[in-house]
């Protein structure tokens, strides 16, 4: 018996030490909804057991019925859900879900679907504004919004809200992200989860940590190569008579390589670092699986 106390302790204490903070390496299923989930959720939650994940991220009902995969997910209930998650040593503690499901009638269904599989995190990943909308759709959405971060609360919930889509466009001038931290998303019923690849349009998530303490509740991590590249070569000359050869695209290319997490280009000790100072509980590795497995190691590693 005293070997099992201590064989569990050691296991509490390799749990502790998993992550900065202590926090759980978590998984965003996202990534695999279409692929694997689709056919066979609990084999592939038992790959990512396997793989080090402790933490998953759900998608709502919303993502099945809009073709993003899940039909295996689908066919469980909440509390088959948790027993599958608990049986494999993971649990779920969050779920995205769409603006459409914290709305009217939908809001206290969509809530109740989040009790019901255990969560403490609902967070949506775009209030689907318009991208060349006005101030007055932004303060209509985010109004919209921070009812239902007051009704999620009231039923022990904390709302987040992605950082991508409508969010990165501007409005008068303006980042719609930023103004939504400046005065438009209530903090006391929303918060705000961080997408890290968003670097790539000029968001460095521990500039936003820092100069907003306690706004945010969680991340979405993804690491990438921001090296610039090498200018594209210069066209051949148009053959006589000919039209003239497309030219090429100078500085990198629309998207950056994703790597493993500590493997490219994001400053991962100052980003969780900052994200205490952010409100920042816990994250998510949302990449594809070989990405996930490579970034444990590193996650177990790093201090802070």
């Amino acid at each position: 018996a005293a070997g099992v106390v201590v064989a569990g302790f050691a296991s509490t204490v390799a749990k502790l030490q998993a992550s900065p903070y202590g926090w759980p390496i978590g998984f965003q299923i996202f990534p695999l909804a279409k692929t694997m989930i689709d056919t066979d959720f609990r084999g592939t939650m038992k790959i990512l057991a396997d793989s080090g994940i402790q933490t998953i991220e759900l998608l709502s009902p919303w993502y099945h019925k809009n073709n993003f995969g899940l039909t295996d997910m689908e066919k469980y209930t909440g509390a088959e859900i948790q027993k599958i998650l608990g049986d494999l040593g993971l649990k779920a503690i969050s779920s995205h879900v769409d603006m459409t499901e914290c709305r009217g009638e939908e809001l206290p269904k969509i809530i109740q679907w989040a009790k019901d599989r255990g969560l403490s995190q609902i967070c949506v990943p775009s209030l689907d504004g318009p991208r060349n909308g006005t101030m007055d759709d932004v303060k209509r959405l985010c109004a919209e919004y921070n009812h239902a971060g007051e009704m999620s609360q009231k039923a022990g919930l904390q709302q987040g809200l992605h950082t991508e889509g409508f969010e990165l466009s501007m409005v008068d001038g303006k980042r719609v992200f930023d103004i939504m931290l400046e005065g438009l998303i209530d903090p006391k019923v929303v918060r705000f989860q961080f997408q890290i690849s968003t670097i790539s349009s000029g968001l460095v998530a521990a500039d936003y940590f820092m100069k907003w303490p306690g706004r945010f509740v969680s991340m979405h991590l993804q690491d990438m190569d921001l090296t610039p590249q090498p200018a594209a070569p210069t066209p051949p000359p148009a053959p006589a008579g000919g039209a003239a050869a497309p030219a090429g695209r100078a500085g990198r290319g629309r998207g950056n390589t994703q790597k493993p997490i500590g493997q490219g280009s994001i400053d991962w000790k100052k980003t969780f670092t900052a994200a205490k100072t952010g409100g920042v509980q816990n994250y998510f590795i949302e990449m594809s699986l070989d990405l996930a497995k490579a970034s444990v190691p590193y996650l177990k590693s790093l201090t802070v």
